[in-house]
């Protein structure tokens, strides 16, 4: 059945059988990065958005995907999410960047979900049910032990609900990333705990910050 949901839930398919984000399958096509933003897909007045035909011919040409591929994503068992809006385990991989890399520019959208170029890959384990989007990131030092050693990988989930007590990865408008305990949030600044107690806390203005996500796993 041709609808809003399969047409999108395809394209967020393509995406992830080609390891990219919507946005960055926007970019390979050549078309505007935010073309397929979750934001985008609905209008303000709460109308519909389509994916227009040109920009499905575009990223089938970018890919390499065929037409029945595609087809073949809009059919149920190519759905993403399931129909009470959960996700099913999904074993593979998921792209993987270490804190020092994260802090260049290029490789996040606006969004904090992965984009762009020069990702590495990690296996996703078993559990917990994959969901669109997440991907991992690998400590590099110690200024997260006692609870993340180097060589650790924490994997983070953007657009997550945050809640007060949640461990979760910052990245500053300055480029600086870290991953801290959240003290407190309100509409204009956060507090951070330190994972690390001889490193010290960190309060922020919310204009400071470029993206907040949740970690929901790490390999320890």
């Amino acid at each position: 059945m041709l609808s809003h949901d399969t047409i999108w839930s395809a394209l967020d398919r393509l995406a992830e059988r080609y390891q990219l984000t919507p946005s960055g399958l926007a970019r390979r096509a050549g078309l505007d990065p935010t073309s397929f933003n979750k934001s985008k897909r609905v209008g303000p007045d709460g109308r519909m958005r389509w994916p227009s035909t040109e920009s499905i011919s575009k990223v089938l040409e970018a890919t390499g995907a065929s037409i029945d591929q595609f087809l073949g994503f809009m059919t149920a068992s190519g759905r993403i999410s399931l129909p009470d809006g959960t996700f099913p385990p999904q074993a593979g991989s998921i792209p993987l960047l270490g804190f020092a890399q994260a802090g260049a520019g290029g490789f996040f959208d606006d969004g904090g979900f992965p984009a762009g170029q020069g990702w590495d890959v990690v296996e996703f384990p078993a559990s917990p049910a994959r969901k669109s989007g997440v991907y991992a990131l690998e400590v590099q030092g110690d200024s997260m032990m006692p609870l993340y050693r180097d060589g650790d990988v924490v994997i983070v989930e953007p657009g997550a609900p945050i809640r007060r007590g949640d461990r979760v990865v910052v990245k500053t408008r300055d480029g600086e990333v870290m991953a801290k305990v959240l003290a407190r949030q309100t509409p204009k600044a956060i507090e951070l705990m330190s994972l690390n107690p001889e490193h010290a806390n960190r309060g922020l203005e919310m204009t400071e910050v470029e993206w907040i996500a949740r970690i929901i796993w790490a390999s320890q």
